[in-house]
């Protein structure tokens, strides 16, 4: 007697698992679908819970790729990066489509069970704090939330501590020969950075001779589009709160919308905005 195969002749797909690692096996499927846990019985609380898994996925993906980016750029390889940064412009994207999926639940649907978050707010996500920090948004503060859990806390504190994408950027800019002063190359990491003439001077260089500094160029324009899709996205967060919530306090115990709306007028990369005035 011939030993049934374990594909589907048809098609070629394989139907017998028991000596083979599935689709659910590799992605460790029961454990993540088993991850949400539901707070009332309320129809829409799975919608904004299933979202918030979905956006620290991204945001997981996100700090992967900016982290090896930066690592790039540090050791001079400039393609890689660019490809990396190109990716997250593409998460960013998804990121952002994600509140207009949110915007579906309206306020009484969502006040009919957020009374179960308590004190929980995406305020304490530690993953779009370390996306902050890396992206040069510092502010040692922001650190307070998170010191009940020190293995997170000693995490965020050394992303406090190191150079930022635009850091590591502007180093480059000064090993391939760009003028800049030794303030804007080695300083206090935690602190928030402070835009320099001198900075504008080297960008308007490389945005005035393209052919010369392609590579920069490209660099630049890579950050300039990071940076846009991240002001869309908390654009988009300002407006999808202001849909469910109005003007009320968040869960987290900041102000709401005149606390997201200041972040709005956060400036990653300054001088690159700064340089197409001045070109």
């Amino acid at each position: 007697m011939t030993q049934e195969s374990p594909t589907l002749d048809a098609y070629g797909a394989r139907l017998d698992f028991q000596r083979a690692m599935s689709y659910g096996d590799y992605l460790d499927l029961d454990k993540l679908l088993a991850a949400q846990h539901m707070r009332s019985d309320n129809h829409n609380e799975p919608l904004f819970v299933i979202i918030h898994h979905v956006m620290e996925l991204w945001l997981k993906l996100t700090l992967h790729e900016l982290d090896a980016a930066r690592e790039n750029i540090k050791q001079d390889n400039i393609s890689p990066a660019l490809k990396m940064t190109a990716r997250v412009s593409r998460i960013l994207e998804q990121l952002t489509n994600a509140w207009s999926v949110l915007a579906t639940l309206t306020p009484n649907e969502y006040l009919t069970f957020r009374g179960t978050l308590g004190n929980a707010s995406g305020f304490q996500s530690y993953q779009y704090r370390m996306l902050e920090f890396i992206m040069g948004n510092k502010n040692a503060v922001m650190l307070k939330p998170h010191e009940h859990r020190p293995e997170i806390y000693s995490v965020l504190e050394r992303e406090l501590g190191s150079p930022s994408l635009y850091d590591e950027t502007l180093r480059l800019l000064a090993r391939r020969g760009l003028p800049l002063p030794p303030e804007t190359l080695e300083r206090d990491w935690s602190k928030p950075y402070v835009p320099h003439p001198a900075v504008e001077g080297a960008w308007l260089a490389v945005y005035r001779d393209t052919a010369k500094w392609w590579d920069l160029y490209e660099l630049a324009e890579e950050l300039i589009d990071l940076e846009d899709l991240f002001r869309q996205w908390r654009f988009r967060h300002v407006t999808t709160v202001e849909r469910i919530i109005g003007y009320k306090q968040g869960t987290g115990g900041t102000l709401g919308i005149p606390y997201l709306k200041k972040r709005l007028d956060v400036v990653l990369f300054p001088e690159l905005w700064a340089v197409r005035t001045s070109l």
